[in-house]
């Protein structure tokens, strides 16, 4: 049974980027958001096994919608992304219950490795 994905982050390329991962690794992308309101939305609708969330996107950030999915699913499964030189970011998002973080531009191994530590694979 392949995993369920939610890709959420501002810029279409980057979806583009994971989603292109992913799938090559057998995972099922079940949908993609592009603010942190869509994430929240996308991931009540569709149950995803695991979240990559962007950090930084307009309307609302990643740090708020994590505390928003973690708020209503205590277990979700949700991987950070972030740029070079958030570190702040990161460290805060890791309290607030993200699994683990990569960093863009994303590296193929990385990202894989990332997700199957968090679903335990």
């Amino acid at each position: 049974m392949s995993h369920k994905v939610l890709i959420v982050d501002d810029a279409a390329f980057m979806r583009m980027m994971i989603k292109d991962i992913l799938e090559k690794n057998n995972f099922e992308v079940v949908g993609e958001a592009q603010d942190g309101n869509e994430a929240v939305e996308k991931y009540q609708e569709l149950q995803p096994d695991l979240v990559t969330l962007d950090i930084t996107m307009p309307e609302k950030d990643g740090i708020t919608a994590l505390k928003e999915i973690k708020e209503n699913d205590p277990n979700a499964k949700i991987i950070m992304c972030s740029a070079m030189g958030q570190q702040a970011m990161v460290i805060e998002a890791i309290q607030t219950g993200a699994k683990d973080f990569i960093v863009k531009p994303f590296q193929g191994d990385r990202v894989i490795e990332a997700i199957n530590k968090t679903l335990d694979l």
